[in-house]
């Protein structure tokens, strides 16, 4: 049976597509102002990609934000659920997951099955997300691409202290007032939001720990993170996939 999940994240929509377990086809696009639209066109490139029609698609599954509006979908999942299933197939016997997206970051903790156990969201502030992180690439003069290549390039962080959005940017303005290198500021601003991400873990997380989403792609990122949750942290292959990976293997039953 021939599967697909896609992922209508609040900044991304990702598709795959999914043969037996394996990946087969896979495409990611920004989401845009009209996500069942967006949708509809990643899952016909990761289609393409997979080298088959939209029609040899058995089952759809959707999660993320946008779910309740891609269209076709069979099943409509929450991406908690899908991350955990997705984490659970790519990485065996992880106890606990850290997904930062665009808008919200989540902490899941699992069972020895690979199930949710709990978990913990933040959904109401920008702090800790993809979002803040694109605010303060913008304010030091780049994109995300930009600030990953800042954050690796820095020797010692700067000390960022607040993680509010606005005054984060004043913090930073003065910071750079005072001389300190951009390199340093971006390494700084990891580290926050690293420490952001534990916080809202809690209690201490068993092992092995699985780090996804977009901001998983960030070089220094999950070193940042390993050291405020005080454990090792592992980053599956194309982690802004595993929402969308968990809805095609949910979707195959």
């Amino acid at each position: 049976m021939i599967t697909a999940g896609v992922d209508g994240g609040s900044r991304a929509v990702k598709a795959v597509v999914v043969a037996d377990g394996r990946i087969i086809g896979r495409a990611v696009r920004d989401s845009g102002p009209q996500p069942a639209l967006v949708a509809e066109a990643c899952l016909a490139a990761a289609c393409a990609d997979a080298g088959l029609e939209r029609a040899a698609v058995s089952r759809l599954a959707a999660t993320g934000y946008a779910r309740a509006v891609i269209p076709g979908a069979d099943r409509r999942v929450t991406e908690i659920t899908c991350h955990a299933r997705g984490i659970a197939a790519l990485l065996p016997g992880t106890r606990a997951v850290v997904e930062v997206g665009g808008q919200d970051s989540k902490v899941i903790r699992l069972d020895p099955n690979g199930r949710v156990a709990d978990f913990a969201m933040n959904d109401r502030c920008a702090a800790g997300t993809g979002r803040f992180l694109e605010v303060v690439a913008a304010r030091l003069g780049t994109d995300l691409d930009g600030f990953a290549v800042l954050a690796g390039a820095a020797g010692e962080p700067a000390a960022i202290s607040s993680m509010c959005v606005v005054f984060a940017e004043s913090e930073i303005v003065g910071l750079m007032a005072q001389g300190h290198a951009r390199e340093a500021l971006a390494a700084g601003v990891v580290a926050a939001v690293a420490a952001r991400v534990a916080a809202l873990a809690g209690r201490e997380l068993t092992g092995p720990i699985a780090f996804t989403g977009g901001v998983a792609r960030i070089p220094g990122f999950a070193d940042a993170l390993a050291r405020a949750l005080g454990g090792a942290v592992v980053v599956p292959p194309q982690p802004q996939l595993t929402g969308a990976l968990g809805a095609a293997l949910i979707a195959a039953g």
